[in-house]
């Protein structure tokens, strides 16, 4: 049996708590038989499928508990804060936040509406959609809720602001977390991103993970894969104008992922992997983001390109794309064995390298740091 492995908190950063908001709620996933578009007054059949789906402050918490060893009342604390109905989902996805280790005092279950719930459908021929609950309890976190939380930031902290929640208390949530001087995250769907601009949330954060197709709104042009320098630059001359001190990662799917910070930009190429499903690929890496910053681990990394089996996992970008290519290996959107051990071994099978400032970050989840040459990679 593999011994459980964590990263170590970094001292010098202090962080010792997540605090964040978000949507928290399940869904299912139906194959839909036929490829004509489902009508209006139709009744079709599909096979349920074995797919567990989950929200986005639960995907991206999740893989900060498991990798950070978190647990109520432990040396690292995931606190999510929101909104879930008092049914058998809102406390089927309570029981599981609590399993992975995290604090789940301040997830409130209420009465008159139901838990955020998604049903998404898929034709053979691989498009589809979903149908995702718009009076959910989740919907209904305000400012006035959040304002009741104010003391978890107490403590160093990194501040979460999820989508499918009201962006305008995302924005009230983020200032609240510059107030206490906490590191802050965030992602945003392509329809916020220009609201969020509108309501200044990007001059409260310092993390942004996005899509290419969300960052195209800050780059003002679509992403080109055959030639991503003039996307590239439209978001580097956004952040420099306007949030010289905001790290951006922009995910490109089965390339990899782009970030920028202070003036450069790194790019990290993804392994090639058996896909089972992409969904909640973009929500895990932001997970690793927030992880591998708790464990001390460099932004970016600060030396010439090489080709992904040249370069050794160095940096927070590497880890994260790591942790995303071997979530999209299952159906589920979280991956039930995404904890660090096995993330070690997919390492070796994939032929990559840990870099030592890694390999010095892993310990056992109790006891005392394990020495890097003893870490099965």
């Amino acid at each position: 049996m593999k011994q459980k492995l964590r990263f170590r908190l970094d001292a010098a950063s202090g962080y010792r708590r997540l605090v964040g908001i978000g949507g928290i709620g399940s869904g299912i996933f139906f194959a839909l038989d036929g490829n004509h578009t489902l009508g209006r007054d139709e009744s079709r059949l599909g096979k349920l499928l074995d797919i567990r789906d989950y929200c986005k402050l639960h995907i991206i918490s999740h893989y900060v508990a498991v990798l950070l060893g978190a647990a109520p009342g432990g040396s690292f604390r995931v606190i999510p804060i929101g909104k879930v109905g008092d049914d058998a989902p809102g406390r089927q996805v309570i029981r599981e936040m609590a399993a992975a280790g995290m604090d789940t005092d301040h997830v409130e279950p209420i009465d008159g509406a139901p838990t955020l719930f998604s049903v998404c459908f898929q034709y053979p021929d691989g498009t589809g959609g979903n149908l995702t609950t718009s009076n959910s309890a989740a919907a209904q976190l305000g400012s006035d809720d959040l304002d009741k939380q104010e003391d978890l930031f107490a403590e160093p902290a990194i501040a979460l602001a999820a989508p499918e929640v009201p962006l305008a208390a995302r924005a009230h949530f983020l200032k609240m977390a510059t107030q206490h001087r906490a590191f802050r995250a965030a992602s945003f769907t392509a329809a916020e991103v220009a609201p969020a601009v509108e309501l200044g949330m990007f001059a409260n954060l310092d993390l942004v993970s996005v899509n290419e197709g969300e960052a195209a709104v800050l780059a003002g042009r679509a992403f080109a894969p055959a030639d991503p320098m003039p996307f590239l630059q439209g978001c580097e001359k956004t952040l420099t104008g306007s949030y010289p001190n905001l790290r951006l990662v922009i995910t490109a799917g089965k390339l990899g992922a782009f970030a920028f910070s202070q003036g450069a930009w790194d790019f990290c190429p993804a392994p090639k992997v058996q896909v089972a499903s992409t969904a909640g690929a973009g929500d895990a890496l932001l997970g690793g983001l927030i992880a591998a910053t708790v464990a001390g681990l460099p932004f970016l990394r600060h030396a010439p390109s090489l080709s992904r089996e040249e370069r050794p996992l160095t940096s927070a970008l590497d880890f994260a794309v790591l942790l995303s290519s071997y979530t999209v290996t299952s159906p589920h959107t979280i991956h039930p064995h995404a904890e660090l051990e096995n993330l070690l071994a997919f390492v070796s099978d994939l032929g990559l390298s840990l870099a030592p400032g890694i390999s010095r970050l892993v310990e056992p989840r109790s006891g005392p740091p394990v020495k890097p040459e003893s870490i099965s990679a």
